[in-house]
């Protein structure tokens, strides 16, 4: 009998003035990435030679100028750039609309590569935000990018946690985010009960294409002490509470409103699998506190499957050798988990 193909995954580089290329080249000096998946590098192949000079690593690194052209079976790493950038000159640690437009390049391409059943999976190096403004290109960020490309609406974005010593639900623990990347001020005129609804569903559905049979999901408070029977505000009676009702409509086990500092707790304790966040650091930061450098950003309703590490571009260290690449490695694994289960993550 034959083995099971590898999972085809795409690695996207990233800011090339940023820690992307290094982290992609240490991730692929790891052996069980080879052992899970076939990868394919997205980026300039220049740069990814410098990253692999820069950590001492002697990847066999072979340029294509298509997908046609992959051997996936090889023992090489293909460098694929779909870009007609000027990638290869940007100054290290510093911001550029070069490197914001070859980002922004790399992962369309990967994008559309992946809507054509080219490849698995997407696993994407940080870009950054300000550099792709400078180029032109009005996006918060990836994920917005990817429900452009894919022609979603109902997305989320979801920080995960995989199963480990920091959380005890033995299906890891994932956050979603109803809105996304957005001013405070701005985050209550943007909740409906729709969307919260919505971002629930998301949620249960992630968690059972990772295996967990009965998902069960908390969904946060806006306000403190969960608005205090209307004291503090209103949205947890008016929005969170009727969406909560509508998802158990549905059969999904959701609990909720409940204030965030006390959900996150019993989150991380194991009572949840997942938890629905209002906002983006209303469950960013307990999860990057307790596994900074093992979570892994899923975007959830996409046609495709794309994962990325919780961590940016970190110019500060950029191209000193300092960087980490476990977070990066764990998010390609889950992205080869998620190509595996052949289902959307709608």
């Amino acid at each position: 009998m034959m083995p099971p193909r590898k999972p085809r995954i795409a690695l996207t580089i990233g800011d090339v003035a940023g820690i992307g290329p290094e982290v992609v080249a240490k991730a692929l000096m790891d052996k069980r990435l080879r052992a899970e998946c076939a990868p394919l590098v997205v980026g300039h192949p220049a740069v990814m030679r410098r990253a692999c000079a820069l950590i001492g690593s002697e990847l066999d690194l072979v340029e294509v100028d298509g997908l046609s052209r992959v051997n996936w079976e090889s023992s090489q790493v293909p460098c694929w750039n779909p870009s007609n950038d000027d990638a290869a000159n940007v100054p290290v640690g510093q911001l550029d609309a070069r490197a914001g437009r070859a980002a922004y390049d790399y992962l369309v391409a990967a994008t559309r590569a992946a809507l054509r059943n080219e490849i698995d999976a997407i696993t994407t190096a940080p870009l950054n935000k300000a550099a792709l403004h400078a180029a032109g290109l009005e996006f918060p960020g990836h994920t917005e990018i990817l429900a452009l490309e894919c022609g979603v609406r109902e997305f989320a974005m979801m920080l995960y946690l995989p199963p480990g010593d920091s959380v005890r639900s033995p299906y890891g623990l994932g956050v979603a985010h109803v809105t996304l990347h957005t001013s405070i001020r701005s985050v209550p005129g943007l909740l409906s009960t729709v969307h919260i609804r919505e971002t629930i569903q998301l949620i249960a559905n992630f968690l059972k294409r990772i295996g967990c049979p009965s998902p069960r999901v908390g969904v946060c408070a806006l306000n403190p002490h969960a608005g205090e029977s209307g004291l503090f505000g209103d949205e947890e009676l008016t929005l969170i509470q009727p969406a909560v009702e509508a998802a158990r409509q549905l059969g999904i086990d959701a609990t909720g409103p409940i204030p965030a500092d006390a959900l996150l707790r019993r989150a991380v304790r194991g009572e949840f699998d997942g938890v629905a966040a209002m906002y983006h650091d209303q469950g960013h930061i307990a999860l990057k506190l307790i596994g900074f450098e093992t979570a892994v950003n899923v975007t959830l309703g996409l046609p495709i499957v794309r994962t990325s590490p919780s961590h940016g571009t970190a110019f500060d260290i950029a191209w000193k050798g300092r960087a980490q690449a476990a977070g990066f490695l764990e998010a390609v694994r889950t992205a080869g988990l998620l190509a595996d289960s052949r289902t959307s993550l709608g």
